[in-house]
């Protein structure tokens, strides 16, 4: 893919558009939150809680979603979501004026709670949508410049979302990811490209169990997905970032947000390499041995006492979970047949998305019984043991060539 092909696709620009504002925006709220819920409570595992808060409503509507997206207007579900996620970015704002009486803790559990319904339609919507506006032999590099820009979101938006929390106020911030929804709804509405018309389908569960049989009949996806999952779940060292922030390195919210950014500045630089040298040969092997690398630098972070220094070793996991994130969603999209994109999505969403929740929760109960360098310790070594299992138990995913897909 080179650079005139991106410019001249407006609709894949605009889906980009779409993409990149929701993640920027989502990134300034998981910040501000984060920061906001330790503020007042100074407990670890409140910070897990806002992980379970989102990932059970998410559960309780990804499949449903996906079967939506499959059976409906992606642009007009998209679009939705975004409506959804600014209305309740005001919401939060509003709690932190004090506009709303009560107990906030619990109002930004709420809002946290809405949060996973709405996103529970953005990755099978986007990943739908992606495969539409672009030809099959240019999903593997769209995947690696996808994610680059994607990144580049998940840099700037824990960088924003602490530099307005240190220096402006957490309204500011909550009010800035507001308008960055409001145009994702924009970007999304404005894709032209012709959608197969609604058709009624199968009856919702069978449709949704169609799904499942795929997913689960597919050595190749389901290890890529469980391999994910698990990595995430257990290296979830974000999460605790502002309990390391206050407690380990003693700096404030400015510093959380540039360690919030820092695994994402390596996985723009992994997502620009694949965009242009795209994986094919030895693809399975490269997966295993990246999920690795990200494993041993959240170990390095644990036990580094130095802002900087953990600040490296966060850039270098991104490195290694950006070659992770093209692999995966390159194997999805080439593996997918059109007419299930979005139940696959929404299926790799409860193994993928929601594991960075739970995963959060994990981290919460771990650092409370643990204490919170140890946790994230046991956390890296877990993810290292999932890699030599999946090895072990998925040899068609080891011995996995790109090829073998087109």
């Amino acid at each position: 893919m080179n650079a005139k092909f991106i410019f001249q696709n407006r609709d894949f620009l605009k889906l980009l558009s779409y993409r990149v504002q929701m993640v920027l925006a989502y990134q300034i709220i998981a910040v501000v939150v984060g920061w906001h819920i330790y503020e007042l409570t100074h407990d670890p595992l409140a910070l897990g809680l806002v992980g379970l808060a989102e990932v059970i409503p998410y559960f309780s509507t990804a499949l449903f979603a996906g079967y939506a997206v499959d059976h409906y207007s992606r642009r007009l579900l998209g679009a939705l979501a975004s409506v959804m996620l600014f209305s309740n970015a005001l919401t939060l704002s509003a709690v932190s004026t004090g506009w709303i009486s009560g107990n906030p803790v619990y109002w930004i559990y709420a809002s946290i709670a809405f949060t996973g319904l709405a996103r529970a339609f953005i990755a099978p919507a986007y990943n739908s949508l992606f495969a539409m506006v672009l030809p099959r032999e240019q999903y593997a590099k769209a995947a690696g410049f996808g994610s680059s820009v994607i990144q580049t979101g998940l840099v700037l938006g824990p960088a924003l979302g602490g530099m307005l929390v240190a220096y402006a106020s957490k309204t500011a911030a909550y009010s800035l990811a507001s308008l960055l929804f409001l145009g994702a709804a924009i970007a999304m509405a404005s894709v032209s490209v012709q959608e197969p018309k609604p058709v009624a389908g199968s009856p919702v569960f069978a449709s949704i169990a169609e799904g499942l049989r795929f997913v689960f009949s597919s050595q190749i996806i389901l290890a890529a997905q469980c391999l994910d999952m698990f990595a995430v779940l257990f290296g979830g060292a974000v999460s605790m970032l502002p309990a390391f922030i206050q407690q380990i390195f003693q700096y404030g919210p400015e510093g959380l947000g540039i360690l919030r950014a820092a695994p994402a500045v390596g996985a723009i630089v992994s997502g620009l390499i694949l965009s242009r040298y795209p994986i094919n040969l030895h693809a399975g092997r490269i997966l295993l041995i990246s999920v690795a690398g990200f494993g041993l630098c959240i170990i390095g972070f644990a036990l580094s006492t130095n802002v900087w220094i953990a600040g490296v070793l966060l850039i270098f996991s991104g490195v290694f979970d950006g070659v992770s994130v093209v692999m995966r969603t390159t194997i999805l999209q080439l593996a997918t047949p059109d007419a299930m994109r979005g139940r696959v999505s929404a299926i790799n969403g409860i193994f993928i998305g929601s594991s960075n929740e739970l995963g959060a929760f994990e981290s919460g109960v771990a650092a409370r019984m643990m204490g919170l360098v140890p946790s994230v310790i046991f956390g890296g070594i877990m993810t290292l043991l999932v890699v030599g299992v999946t090895a072990k138990k998925a040899p068609r995913l080891r011995k996995l060539e790109l090829s073998q897909l087109q």
